[in-house]
């Protein structure tokens, strides 16, 4: 099914139609996003069940973009009615645009084009299984409460089993000068964190779990919970691992962080206008190995970062950010591309109506190649294969990166030993890393359990994966 459009938006669209038409009588160029969008959460545990909306995920609210001649200004809001356009306009026209005269000393005004508006005129839904707002609180409680509990009883050495679902339910419309846009979408996420002792030893599991749909979702996790309290245990029996450089196999879960962490965040090209990123000098250049394509975009997969068109009103691309090892591009927003002189690839995002529009990651992956798993274990002497990433960061001006993993299972002969380390840090030098894949399996897996922030800040949902893949890798 699809999701359905907002009656809200539906409702107060002749308003907002009104309220462009007068911003275009001012000033050449005027668009506005409005959103309307409700998440909830729901957790379960030994001692706690929780029920509650998202604040960060929920909301109405607009945004008004104007373009002067030489600069643009926002303007955001969450009412409007018939009697207030007119106060609307006269806010822009009387605070917003006079704010660029008043700059602080140091700072000068960049003169900006207008951007394109190319007519365009659509309305576009995604599809689902089971809304979870119909489907309903009792019955999710009452899935989650049963998958913790099956966590729970798999062994008396497991603490607890807390499952969680959350869900997102937006829909926005863009309106510009030639501009009518309409999307509505649904994702959602869930997964469990499994918590096991041993004497005073505490081991901790986590799986995750997304989809661009919803409840359904529900179905995987029922049949995921008995692997993870498994694998707990097995933490229990972990030891530290010898710091060195190893022969690796990633599982698409951890490639998918080294891929956000290793060159996500390095090519958002809003770093390239402040000089923060070390990629914008190898473009054109080997970067990584011949067997790596990377790609980026709301339409280059469907998870939970797809949508039809970004919060600055570009339709969403799949950009491929590497070539078989050659850098060939960034992603940007509308406002980054066009001081650099480049197109815009739809990554313009809001963490909501009140908040600026970033370069910001969709789907981020590394397209799948032509091996298979069990060869490239045969093919290690000694090293490990990587699961279950906790954590990363990347310095992008220098292409340093730091990932944690839960879990390293040692492989000795072309055969995993059984043993495991834990916890593990992946360290190094982007490039360095990437130019030593040498084998790439032909399964992808995409996951968009977690958020991405702009530093610490500005949130956004985000999916990663990608295939198997083996590498040299310092771990400690």
């Amino acid at each position: 099914m699809k999701v359905k459009a907002s009656k809200y938006l539906h409702d107060i669209k002749p308003i907002l139609l009104r309220l462009r038409d007068r911003l275009l009588e001012e000033f050449p160029y005027a668009s506005i996003l409005a959103t309307d969008s409700q998440a909830k959460q729901y957790s379960v545990s030994r001692t706690a069940t929780n029920i509650g909306m998202v604040g960060l995920w929920s909301g109405r609210g607009f945004v008004v973009k104007v373009y002067d001649g030489s600069g643009y200004g926002e303007y955001s809001f969450n009412e409007i009615s018939e009697d207030q356009v007119e106060e609307i306009v006269a806010k822009v026209k009387g605070d917003l645009i006079p704010m660029s005269g008043h700059l602080p000393e140091g700072v000068e005004r960049s003169v900006y084009a207008m951007l394109e508006d190319e007519p365009l005129v659509f309305a576009d839904s995604t599809e689902y299984e089971i809304d979870p707002a119909e489907y309903g609180d009792e019955k999710i409680i009452r899935e989650l409460t049963r998958i913790s509990e099956t966590g729970r009883a798999h062994d008396e050495r497991i603490l607890d089993c807390g499952a969680f679902l959350n869900y997102q339910k937006y829909s926005k419309l863009f309106l510009s000068r030639n501009r009518d846009m309409e999307q509505n979408v649904l994702w959602t996420a869930g997964g469990f964190s499994v918590m096991a002792s041993r004497g005073q030893e505490i081991k901790r599991s986590y799986k995750g779990f997304s989809n661009l749909g919803g409840a359904e979702l529900l179905e995987r996790m029922r049949d995921g919970v008995r692997d993870a309290a498994k694998v707990t245990l097995e933490l229990l029996e972990s030891e530290p691992i010898t710091p060195g450089e190893y022969d690796c196999i990633c599982t698409p879960e951890a490639t998918g962080m080294i891929v956000h962490e290793a060159f996500g965040h390095g090519v958002e090209m809003d770093m390239f206008v402040k000089k923060r990123a070390l990629a914008e000098q190898f473009v054109g250049r080997q970067v990584a190995s011949e067997l790596v394509t990377m790609h980026d975009g709301a339409s280059a997969a469907k998870e939970v970062a797809t949508y039809f068109f970004d919060d600055e009103g570009v339709l969403a691309k799949d950009t491929v950010v590497i070539d078989r090892g050659i850098l060939k591009a960034g992603i940007s927003d509308a406002q980054s591309a066009m001081h650099l002189g480049t197109v815009p690839t739809g990554n313009g995002r809001r963490e909501s109506y009140q908040r600026k529009a970033y370069t910001r990651m969709t789907n981020t992956f590394f397209q799948g190649g032509k091996d298979k798993l069990e060869d490239m274990i045969a093919s290690i002497a000694y090293g490990f294969l990587l699961e279950e990433p906790s954590s990363g960061m990347e310095d992008p001006k220098n292409w340093g990166i730091q990932c944690m993993v839960s879990i390293a299972r040692e492989i000795r002969d072309g055969k995993l030993t059984g043993k495991i380390f834990s916890p593990v840090v992946l360290t190094g030098y982007v490039p360095d890393l990437l130019k030593s894949i040498s084998m790439v399996s032909e399964k992808v897996e995409l996951g968009g359990g977690g958020m991405c922030g702009k530093g610490y800040k500005e949130w956004v949902k985000v999916s990663d994966g990608g295939p198997y893949i083996k590498a040299r890798i310092r771990l400690g």
